[in-house]
């Protein structure tokens, strides 16, 4: 079915792997800012991760379609 990822027999949406690996992305993405000093330079780093995340889950969705 589309929509479904089955992991040994549990289905659950597509999304939440993304999610997941979007996560693991970020917070890689989120060490080489920190250790190149660039969160000196934003004005609210939360706020910036959390747009960087659904940027970040965007791309992997947008990617994951034009794979299928």
């Amino acid at each position: 079915m589309i929509g479904e990822a089955s992991f040994y027999g549990l289905y659950m949406p597509w999304l939440l792997p993304l999610a997941l690996l979007a996560l693991f992305v970020l917070l890689g993405v989120q060490r080489l800012l920190a250790a190149a000093g660039l969160y000196r330079r934003i004005w609210h780093p939360a706020l910036f991760d959390i747009a960087l995340y659904v940027v970040l889950l965007y791309g992997l969705s947008r990617l994951s379609a034009l794979l299928q």
